[in-house]
């Protein structure tokens, strides 16, 4: 990886669509768990991607190059968040259906997880772009406070408050949601 990150400093396109091969599933999971909508997401790896292109010959190499680029993509995907809230009033939300398929053999268990991805994916979506990016950082990549904080730019004292108001605004969520639908019943 080290050798196309060099030929791809130095201009070489080919290497850097070796590098786009290699980490574009990661970087469209990431996109699409931070946008929660794959319109979104794709337009969030597109941007991530030209901004990756154009900064390359600013890569110093202190850190990954997936950190670096997790990195452009979290902040792109928070401007993409923040547009589309004020751009948008109808919300899309097709992030459960890719559940649904890989269940589809278990009905009843299918039928479970798909509303209980649907119930996480909308809370989740309810926090703001910058908890959420800390939430599915830590929650969903496993990434410690001190790469997070590094990739958002932030310290790891913000880091780890933002986790902990992240956790305990999704979990005020889910748990409103599930008393409301206990009400209903």
């Amino acid at each position: 990886m080290d050798q196309l990150i060099a030929a791809a400093k130095a201009g070489d396109r080919q290497a850097f669509e070796e590098l786009v091969r290699r980490t574009y599933l990661d970087t469209y999971t990431l996109a699409l768990r931070l946008t929660a909508n794959e319109e979104d997401a794709r337009d969030v790896v597109q941007e991530t991607y030209l901004r990756a292109w154009k900064g390359i010959g600013r890569f110093r190499g202190d850190a990954q190059f997936t950190t670096w680029l997790y990195r452009i993509t979290a902040n792109t995907a928070s401007t993409t968040v923040q547009k589309r809230r004020r751009l948008r009033t109808e919300r899309l939300d097709d992030l459960h259906d890719m559940e649904d398929h890989r269940l589809a053999s278990r009905p009843e268990e299918a039928a479970e997880s798909a509303a209980d991805l649907a119930l996480v994916a909308a809370a989740l979506d309810s926090l703001a772009p910058k908890l959420r990016a800390v939430v599915v950082l830590k929650d969903v990549y496993g990434l410690p406070h001190e790469a997070i904080a590094e990739e958002l730019g932030i310290s790891v004292t913000a880091a780890k408050v933002r986790l902990h108001r992240g956790r305990k605004r999704l979990r005020e969520q889910l748990d409103e949601t599930l008393a409301r639908s206990a009400r209903a019943v």
